[in-house]
């Protein structure tokens, strides 16, 4: 890695991903044959770490797996994306795994048992000293509330831009908001938070509790404000997606190093939209996620 490349933390979860797809996801009571299945690393907070990592970040990880042969090939997983994993521990117990099954639009339904992830419940002794001089701090809800907040406000107390992607979406308490700098949910998660389902809507609400916010919008692309500015959108790169997982982290990740670079919002979100565009096309989580020198390759096509 570069002695430029900007440093980024990930507070998170991560899972093992167990993915079944089928042409159309069965209702409930109906038993439906799939096409394929697929075992890939994942938990939102390893995937955008992977990511991050794969569009030139100098990335570490913190968070836990279990004691079971998950736990072994997701710490392996992180370690050959390349990323500092002195800050991922080791539990009792089951890693976290996510139940996922892929329609053949390429949509998704996730059922996420936590494992390993609920047992992380701030942060640990060394923490700090990882997360602190990063461009950034990236967070999700995956893990324990109390945990977010606690790296949360670890992070704005050593002046680390702290990101937070909150899905699953849920209430979020102000002692949360008040530490967060950039909030980047999809229009689903800030319909939720804010209950107004137009997405400018949305976007004006939610800066009233965040000074930035990043709203990605599938296929109708990014829309971005920032207290005081003028909001700006990014249209999606037209694609035919055969798996949507992960897209939404792949966004996030790729964003936030573009950003810790200097690039503009808008150059962070043509950056991020065309890593996502890339991993869409292709099968699972991380193993889907293309590298820096695609992206930019597409960029310039």
């Amino acid at each position: 890695m570069s002695a430029a490349a900007p440093r980024v933390a990930v507070f998170g979860s991560v899972n093992m991903d167990l993915v079944a797809y089928v042409e159309q996801v069965p209702a409930s009571g109906e038993t439906v044959t799939g096409t394929a299945f697929r075992q890939v690393p994942g938990g939102k907070g390893a995937n955008q770490a992977v990511a991050a990592a794969r569009a030139g970040a100098d990335v570490a990880f913190l968070g836990a797996v279990g004691e079971d042969s998950f736990g072994e090939d997701l710490r392996a997983n992180l370690v050959g994306s390349g990323i500092d994993v002195s800050g991922l521990r080791t539990v009792p117990g089951a890693s976290g795994v996510a139940h996922i099954v892929v329609d053949g639009g390429g949509g998704n339904s996730i059922i996420v048992v936590p494992g390993a992830n609920g047992e992380v419940t701030g942060v640990a002794a060394g923490d700090p000293g990882i997360i602190g001089g990063s461009a950034a701090l990236l967070l999700q809800l995956e893990l324990p509330v109390e945990a977010v907040v606690s790296a949360a406000r670890t992070g704005r107390e050593l002046g680390v831009p702290v990101y937070l992607t909150p899905a699953p979406a849920r209430e979020l308490p102000a002692e949360l908001l008040e530490s967060v700098d950039v909030l980047v949910p999809n229009q689903h998660e800030a319909a939720a938070i804010t209950g107004r389902a137009e997405p400018r809507e949305a976007l004006a609400a939610l800066l009233e509790l965040v000074p930035e916010v990043l709203l990605t919008l599938g296929e109708d692309g990014s829309l971005h404000g920032r207290r005081g500015g003028e909001p700006l959108h990014v249209p999606a790169r037209r694609v035919e997606a055969v798996d949507t997982t992960a897209a939404g982290d792949v966004f996030c990740g790729s964003f936030a190093v573009a950003r810790a670079e200097g690039r503009t919002p808008e150059e962070a979100m043509r950056f991020a939209a065309a890593a996502a565009a890339l991993s869409v096309q292709r099968h699972g989580a991380s193993s889907s996620m293309a590298s820096r020198d695609e992206v930019e390759a597409l960029l310039g096509g």
